[in-house]
């Protein structure tokens, strides 16, 4: 768990980092560094999304996993990591 800890530590001290999410794989928030109304939404579209793009890349090829997801707009960054053994997530 304290590796866990410094690496959302590390993560969150890059320049430009406007918050972290780690979610459960129901797509619960379990720890964030944001407000709760910024966190429900980012954390419900992005649950969404991770699953959709999961399911997508596995219909392409079925011996592959979705182990990363980027989302990059004019305005901002979303990385999403996922523990494909536990089903968990990050967003960034």
């Amino acid at each position: 768990m304290a590796e866990v800890e410094d690496t959302l530590k590390r993560i969150q001290g890059i320049s430009g980092v406007i918050g972290t999410i780690v979610v459960n794989a129901e797509g619960i928030p379990i720890r964030t560094t944001l407000d709760n109304s910024a966190t429900v939404q980012y954390a419900g579209l992005l649950h969404q999304l991770t699953l959709k793009a999961r399911s997508t890349v596995r219909d392409i090829d079925p011996q592959n996993e979705l182990t990363f997801l980027r989302i990059r707009s004019k305005k901002h960054e979303i990385m999403v990591s996922t523990d494909h053994k536990q089903g968990t997530g990050q967003a960034q």
